[in-house]
């Protein structure tokens, strides 16, 4: 039997999870029933994520892109917000 936890997460029991190849990370599908629901393993919609070798390209991709970041390099040019950092400490106080 699964659980709800207190942020509403389900355990799917692992002999079902076997059974239907439902995998961590697999979105399921809740469809309403009458008074039941149905939960059914969603099927990737797009052909691209179906291939392994394009999956594999979109991960080597956004590893790229996280390693940019994280040696302080820019994917993107930087827009102006039209404020500072700094305008945040005092914006909204009494001067």
């Amino acid at each position: 039997m699964g659980k709800v936890t207190s942020k509403l997460q389900v355990t799917v029991p692992k002999a079902i999870a076997d059974q239907f190849h439902i995998r961590p990370g697999d979105d399921l599908e809740w469809i309403p029933a009458a008074d039941a629901i149905r939960v059914v393993p969603a099927r990737s919609t797009s052909p691209a994520l179906a291939d392994i070798a394009a999956r594999l390209k979109l991960f080597d991709q956004a590893t790229e892109r996280q390693q940019a970041r994280q040696h302080g390099r820019r994917t993107s040019p930087a827009k102006s917000r039209g404020w500072t950092r700094e305008e945040l400490y005092s914006r909204g106080r009494a001067r």
